[in-house]
């Protein structure tokens, strides 16, 4: 990249605002080139600490213009194409008519359900949160460090930025709920928050921009990482089979202290190794750990008298294990042929 980052940017954006085509291929190599996980964006991103401090807001307004004219370039070019298909084709007029569809429900909705039953029948209550939440709630009140990658605006979706007030965002983890539920009430606490979270991810077979979590919290005096463990090995046999088998790996999440990740044996392989486990008998589904306490001091929870555990979980990738679902963006695309699959699943 040029030394002139001012110059190599108003270059970058004449050059998206100059582009045009009629071949679905080179428009996607557009998306890949400027908008992808390695594109110029995301590294003029990375070069904005090398601006000086008295340029980085006009850089900064320079390159949020050329995302936005690089977005609105993909979209008016992407709809263009698919206009001119439309007009292109004849409706085959000798087509038998088709039976109207019965509806069915949507596979995230029934994992969701079955694991909100799950944690139910042991005291769980589920609670909700909004979605447009502030940077307290979703970052500093679970002791996310002010210098952690998360808080970026490339891993974030920044509603409004504000001075004197926290910054207003799309939530990343339910966990902001649960931050809402300890700053209003006082223990005992067991709740599960089920929702849609938001992160600014290259959309792909395996990620997605948007997707749904399941967070759990218990607080109370006298609670254990064994507590936790029996709760989750309950969770895993109740939800993928009664001879499923957990293992916890030691991790680090800001929130908890000590944490873990947690596996359980592949229910598809029998633990023998296949494709889904990658041939290791193990399949990651969470993360967990005991809640840390500086986490409950931001809550206003005393620290010395109750303990607590914490855990959470992506509902799309335990919806792919159990119907062995290969992309999760069949999730999101609202494709009759996929949906229908699960009419008959209750």
């Amino acid at each position: 990249m040029p030394k002139n980052l001012f110059d190599y940017t108003n270059e970058l954006l004449q050059e998206i605002e100059n582009f045009t085509t009629d071949n679905k291929e080179a428009l996607e190599q557009f998306r890949i080139k400027h908008l992808g996980s390695k594109g110029t964006l995301k590294q003029l991103m990375k070069n904005i600490k090398d601006i000086p401090n008295e340029q980085k807001r006009a850089f900064g307004q320079l390159a949020n213009k050329v995302k936005q004219t690089t977005e609105q370039k993909f979209s008016e070019l992407k709809e263009s194409l698919e206009t001119e298909e439309e007009q292109v084709s004849v409706p085959d007029l000798m087509r038998p008519a088709e039976l109207s569809n019965i509806g069915s429900r949507h596979p995230i909705s029934i994992v969701k359900a079955q694991m909100c039953e799950i944690f139910e029948r042991i005291g769980f209550v589920t609670v909700d949160g909004p979605e447009v939440e502030d940077d307290w709630h979703n970052f500093t009140a679970l002791n996310t460090p002010e210098n952690h990658p998360a808080r970026d605006m490339q891993d974030t979706f920044y509603v409004e930025k504000r001075e004197t007030l926290p910054d207003m965002l799309l939530r990343t983890h339910t966990s902001s709920a649960q931050s809402r539920i300890m700053k209003s009430q006082t223990p005992p606490i067991r709740i599960i928050v089920p929702g849609r979270v938001y992160r600014n991810e290259t959309i792909s077979a395996r990620a997605h921009c948007q997707f749904h979590q399941i967070e759990g919290l218990y607080i109370d005096e006298g609670v254990s990482f064994a507590d936790l463990k029996q709760t989750l090995l309950y969770f895993a046999q109740e939800m993928f089979g009664k001879n499923t088998k957990i293992r916890l790996r030691p991790s680090y999440f800001p929130f908890t202290e000590p944490s873990a990740e947690m596996d359980i044996s592949c229910f598809i392989c029998n633990a023998k190794g296949c494709s889904v486990c990658k041939h290791t008998g193990w399949v990651e589904i969470l993360g967990c750990g005991m809640v840390d306490p500086a986490v409950l001091e931001n809550c206003g929870i005393d620290s010395e008298k109750y303990t607590g555990f914490a855990f959470g979980m992506g509902i799309e990738r335990s919806a792919m294990l159990r119907y062995k679902i290969n992309d999760i963006r069949l999730m999101f695309e609202n494709d009759v042929r996929f949906l229908k699959q699960f009419s008959a699943t209750h």
